[in-house]
Parts: C-alpha cells; sequence; structure tokens
C-alpha cells in the first residue's frame, strides 16, 4: 500500500476531495500540519515516512520550504520545488513562458515607480498591475489614465514590502467578459472552464462563475506546453482570449483549487490527481514529473 503525505495548513473543500481520492485510490494516507513538521536542514534527514508528498499548504513560502527540504531528504513530491517555485512567481512564469516561445500578455518589469510609469506608458493604458507572488486575484489593478498610475505606483513604493518593489506590469486584454482556466495533470489537459464575470477580474475566488469549456487541440496543445514549460507536474493554466492574437497565457498554478470546475466539467479532477500521485510514488524518482496517460491510469 503507498504511502502518501499531504501537507496541508487547513483542510479546506479540495484537500478533503483529495484525501477521500487517495484513500478510494487505496493509499496509506497521513495529513501532515505544515505548523507542526520540523525539517532538519543540515541533514538529509526525512522529516516524514512516505513514498511520497503531495503538497497543498495555503502558505505559499511554507510550501516552497518544505518542497525543497523534502526533495534534499530525497522523497519525491507533487509537485516538485522547480515547477512550484517556478509557477509561485509570475515573473518567473513569465520567463519560462518565453523560454518556451509561447504567447502571453505584453509584460514588463520595472525597479522603481519612475521606471514602472514609464512602462506604462510605453505599453499604452490600460495596463494591469500584479504582484508578483500573489493569489486569488488579490492586489490587482487596472490602471486606465496616468493620475491612476501615479497614484497606485506611490502607493506601493509607500508600502515599502520586497515584493511592492517589484513593478509586474501587463497589456491589459479586452478578453470577452471570461477567461479559461484548463487543469493538466502528468502529460495530458483533463478538464477546462470558462470563468464568467461583469468583472475584469474573473477568478471564482471573486465570483466568477464556471461554465465548460471545449478542450480544442489548440488549448491542449498550449496547455500542455505551458505545464512543460515550468516543469510539468499537476498545475492548471489561466489563458486569455485576445480578440487580435487568440489564446495567451497569463498564469500557472501549481497548487490550484478546483471545487467549483468538477460539476461543470464533469470530471473527477480529485480522483485524476490522486491517480498521478500514486504513479509519482510507484516511480520512486524524486519529483518525476512527466507521466503518460496510461502511466497516470495504471
Amino acid at each position: 500500500m503507498p504511502r502518501v503525505a499531504v501537507i496541508v495548513s487547513r483542510i479546506r473543500v479540495e484537500e478533503k476531495l483529495l484525501l477521500a481520492a487517495l484513500a478510494a485510490a487505496g493509499a496509506e494516507v497521513q495529513v501532515v500540519n505544515d505548523e507542526e513538521v520540523v525539517f532538519h536542514a543540515d541533514r538529509r534527514q526525512p522529516p516524514l515516512v512516505a513514498d511520497v508528498v503531495l503538497e497543498r499548504s495555503v502558505s505559499t513560502a511554507r510550501g516552497l520550504y518544505a518542497l525543497r527540504l523534502l526533495e534534499m531528504a530525497g522523497i519525491p513530491t507533487v509537485n516538485r520545488y522547480a515547477t512550484a517555485a517556478t509557477c509561485a512567481d509570475k515573473l518567473l512564469t513569465t520567463a519560462a513562458l518565453t523560454d518556451a516561445g509561447l504567447p502571453q500578455p505584453q509584460t514588463r518589469i520595472a525597479f522603481s515607480p519612475a521606471a514602472a510609469l514609464q512602462a506604462i506608458e510605453e505599453l499604452g493604458y490600460p495596463v494591469v498591475l500584479k504582484p508578483v507572488i500573489g493569489s486569488w486575484g488579490r492586489l490587482l489593478a487596472r490602471i486606465n489614465d496616468r493620475d491612476a498610475a501615479e497614484a497606485i505606483l506611490e502607493h506601493k513604493e509607500t508600502l515599502g514590502s520586497y515584493q511592492h518593489g517589484i513593478f509586474y506590469i501587463q497589456k491589459y486584454i479586452r478578453k470577452p467578459g471570461r477567461d479559461i482556466r484548463a487543469f493538466v495533470v502528468g502529460d495530458e489537459t483533463i478538464a477546462a472552464i470558462y470563468r464568467q464575470s461583469s468583472h475584469w477580474i474573473t477568478n471564482t475566488a471573486r465570483g466568477g462563475q464556471a461554465e465548460p469549456c471545449p478542450i480544442t487541440p489548440e488549448l491542449d496543445r498550449l496547455c500542455q506546453a505551458a505545464a512543460q514549460a515550468v516543469g510539468g507536474g499537476v498545475v492548471a493554466i489561466d489563458l486569455l482570449e485576445d480578440p487580435d492574437r487568440g489564446l495567451l497565457v497569463n498564469e500557472v498554478n501549481h497548487t490550484m483549487e478546483f471545487r467549483n470546475s468538477i460539476a461543470p466539467t464533469g470530471v473527477d479532477i480529485p480522483a485524476r490527481v490522486a491517480a498521478y500521485v500514486l504513479a509519482v510514488a510507484r516511480q520512486g524518482l524524486p519529483g518525476s514529473p512527466t507521466l503518460s496517460p496510461a502511466e497516470v491510469a495504471a
């Protein structure tokens, strides 16, 4: 019986579904609270006994550090540290997508308010200003004119944290009242939804409504390429429909929520994730991220 440890901050709906799916798949499941586990950072001593660890921490920092320490101890993880570290940082995700030659919104990075204002005006209004690390659509700002740009840039500079000193700026995409979230497990795009909203932020965590989205060959190809660009594994790809350029990859998420996507798609997402986790455990290789659909289903 494969031993699966699941690292959590708290058990949300997604974690309940994953724990049930792992148990149903025949795993011996151990829940590990990220507030309680102690790692040995000075030697390769595993902090727990498991054939594979599924990281589901709400805290980005805790999740990343846990993955790195588990990797050092030789325990296979889902996802790998390299994948999580890339996805957790929008700048690093953009760089990985650029390296892979994938279409994405025009993006500028600046390290001062003056340079950021210059970049914004070069892109042309409106633009979207994002924190390099963040989720659930928090701290996003659509900037429509110079007055708003100057005010928001001043606010970010005054806030003074490390993140607020990195200005991540994207050209605003006039999407058709929706975006797309697709789920990739191993080498397969298993499901996709449209996130519909009258607001420009369409996250379901912010009230966006999920509707089924067909997985076209173009969508499948782009999603698989984006997943591999960040290191593969279990990821959610957010895409925008640009009226001029077509599908653009916007973000890649490594610890995605999926509760609102199961019913619209009819896909048992937690069961598919559980099958992948057990396939990684069977391989016994730290961070083996790219398994074929046949291997996942085995």
